[in-house]
């Protein structure tokens, strides 16, 4: 896992600007909302299992937990959530040995914020190994470090990952602007206290206070996600 300083002068930003800005992974920089759904479908097919677009939309976006407890309770399949958890991943893992393909201005974004010296982080609710295995196509290169869903005592929807990441930097979670796509992880990064921009992949996400609905990544730019601050602090 890469590390780096918590000293606050890393943090990109005037005094009340923007600090950090902090990324989901799945559905929202890299395309690997399919990749997941095909594991589970094609897993629970050979089962003898069909699922459904209604299991699609409450199992995106993780956590691992939650997917698994909604799948044994939906179909009643006879495994263990141990058991169930490895053969997805398994599934998952082999999906991705042809790489993973960004998402829309994914690679713009991070290359903008390298550029402007703002720090960028990976919180994502998958556990490390799947992180580092993306991290190849995705570049490590891009975040000052990556928070795991197994790295913290409770993962998304619960805010431990964006306040971990926060705390990492010797940030503000107002200051940290959250890019999601789901809702579990808006909820998350909402109860951390950070700014939101959703750009939804699967499940429709509504507009809130403090939250930007977007349709692609291509639309974020430094002078949005600096706006998105100042308006709060």
């Amino acid at each position: 896992m890469t590390t780096i300083s918590t000293a606050t002068q890393t943090l990109g930003g005037d005094d009340r600007g923007l600090q950090a800005v902090l990324l989901d992974m799945d559905g929202t920089l890299v395309d690997t909302e399919d990749f997941w759904w095909q594991a589970e479908a094609s897993l629970f097919a050979d089962l003898g299992y069909q699922l459904t677009a209604e299991d699609r939309a409450h199992v995106v976006g993780g956590p691992m937990t939650r997917v698994i407890d909604h799948l044994l309770s939906t179909t009643g399949v006879d495994l263990s959530p141990a058991d169930l958890t490895v053969l997805i991943n398994q599934r998952f893992v082999d999906l991705l040995g042809g790489g993973v393909p960004l998402m829309p201005g994914a690679e713009r974004l991070l290359n903008t914020l390298a550029a402007h010296g703002v720090p960028a982080a990976l919180v994502s609710a998958s556990h490390r190994h799947i992180i580092d295995i993306v991290l190849r196509s995705l570049g490590a290169e891009h975040f000052v470090f990556s928070v795991a869903g197994d790295e913290v005592p409770r993962t998304k929807p619960h805010p431990d990952p964006y306040l971990e990441a926060a705390r990492r930097l010797g940030a503000e979670p107002a200051r940290c602007v959250v890019v999601e796509d789901a809702p579990t992880g808006v909820r998350a990064a909402e109860a951390a206290g950070c700014p939101v921009i959703a750009v939804p992949s699967v499940t429709p996400i509504e507009p809130a206070p403090g939250r930007l609905v977007l349709s692609s990544l291509e639309q974020v730019d430094l002078e949005l996600l600096r706006s998105l601050v100042t308006s709060r602090v």
